[in-house]
């Protein structure tokens, strides 16, 4: 399976960031990928008011996404930002291209780093699969890759290949940890994991927020760092061997030999 991951720095013109999506779908397309992956935020970078630019997922917006998806004939999942009923919004995915019409909405909220995403932002709760040509893919967003349980949720469910769309936060050893995570969440899972960010905007607009901080990279199902971007925008392809990442799963055996801990009750495993 080919994909193809768009390490993009996102504005804050959506129409600005749709002709950035078309450019780097087509040359996907034209490389053979059958999935392209967008990062978080790839409607609007943070750091300025989301609740503006946030529309439905049926608004023009995520149908010109559809439009680019469809007019390449591949699958397209690209980060946007929807209206939610309390004045809210939600932080989603949406996932759109031959056979594929999905979304996912972030459940781990970024509430760290002097950071208040709940304030602004509501939380998903639903795991969310595709199946692009016949391979379940799972969908996740920056700040769920620190939690692993999603991901071993997805790999339960069929994932052979897991997404992470981000707009990481640039910082002293931040992209140590992005790699650092990605690479874990492939061992965990005996799963690809293909991680996909916003690139570094610059000092001046880090500043502002999570605004990217580069380091796209494709993990393989042993926890290779199959390949991967340096900071600058860049479209890297990557071939996935599937029949390996079985074997690896077959073989190292961790989804299978899981405890659940469960069964051993919460006051006697704190003692």
């Amino acid at each position: 399976m080919r994909i193809a991951l768009a390490q993009m720095q996102s504005s804050t013109d959506p129409s600005e960031n749709l002709t950035q999506v078309a450019e780097y779908t087509r040359r996907a397309a034209a490389a053979g990928a059958k999935l392209v992956l967008f990062p978080e935020a790839t409607m609007c970078r943070f750091g300025v008011s989301l609740k503006r630019v946030a529309e439905p997922l049926d608004g023009p917006w995520a149908d010109a996404v559809r439009t680019i998806a469809e007019d390449a004939g591949v699958v397209v999942v690209a980060g946007m930002f929807t209206p939610y009923g309390d004045g809210r919004i939600t932080n989603t995915l949406l996932a759109t291209g031959p056979g594929v019409a999905a979304h996912y909405h972030k459940i781990h909220l970024y509430d760290a780093y002097g950071f208040t995403e709940s304030r602004t932002v509501a939380p998903g709760s639903e795991p969310v699969l595709i199946d692009v040509d016949g391979v379940a893919v799972g969908l996740t967003t920056c700040y769920d890759i620190r939690f692993p349980e999603l991901y071993v949720e997805l790999a339960g469910r069929g994932a052979q290949l897991l997404t992470v769309h981000a707009s990481w936060g640039s910082g002293p050893d931040k992209l140590d940890q992005w790699t650092l995570l990605a690479r874990a969440r492939a061992l965990d899972t005996t799963s690809y994991v293909a991680a996909v960010g916003q690139a570094y905007p610059g000092a001046e607009i880090a500043a502002q927020g999570p605004t990217g901080a580069g380091g796209s990279l494709v993990a393989t199902a042993t926890g290779e760092v199959l390949t991967a971007a340096g900071v600058e925008p860049e479209l890297l392809i990557a071939d996935l061997d599937l029949d390996a990442a079985r074997q690896a799963r077959d073989t190292i055996a961790v989804l299978r030999n899981r405890s659940d801990f469960a069964q051993y009750g919460k006051a006697e495993s704190l003692g």
